[in-house]
């Protein structure tokens, strides 16, 4: 994790290969910490990239990628998360799931997950939707 997150609230968007973090107190033009799902080009598989691009795979990295969102998120005050899909296909829910069962100290920090059409929105864009969400009353602390 970086130190300008430490403490802070903090917005993770969660996609299926790669989750970019904001403080949400992130001036226009900052850069997110970005992790991404291990590489598997180089193993041997049968499985056609295609298809494993459209969720026909087994994610045997997924518990690698989950725990480095995990380490990143550690230090942080809350977290909102904003996703999209459904089912398998729903990232946030898979990680959602994996921090209750091997990083509860971490999950307990999330206190919003919402679904969005990322393709559609810009990043300034969800970083307003989280700005958006902190500032509720019901949210403010």
């Amino acid at each position: 994790m970086s130190n300008d997150l430490l403490g802070k609230n903090v917005v993770a968007v969660i996609e299926r290969d790669e989750t970019r973090i904001w403080g949400t107190d992130a001036v226009r033009g900052t850069l997110p910490q970005e992790i991404f799902l291990p590489d598997d080009r180089g193993r041997h598989h049968h499985v056609r990239q295609a298809q494993h691009h459209h969720g026909h795979d087994t994610d045997q990295y997924a518990d690698q990628y989950y725990e480095a969102i995990a380490n990143s998120l550690r230090d942080v005050g809350e977290v909102l998360l904003l996703g999209h899909g459904k089912g398998k296909a729903n990232s946030m829910l898979m990680l959602i799931q994996y921090l209750e069962r091997h990083r509860p100290e971490v999950a307990r920090k999330i206190v919003g997950a919402e679904d969005v059409n990322m393709d559609a929105l810009t990043e300034p864009q969800l970083l307003e939707i989280a700005r958006e969400w902190y500032a509720e009353p019901v949210h403010a602390r």
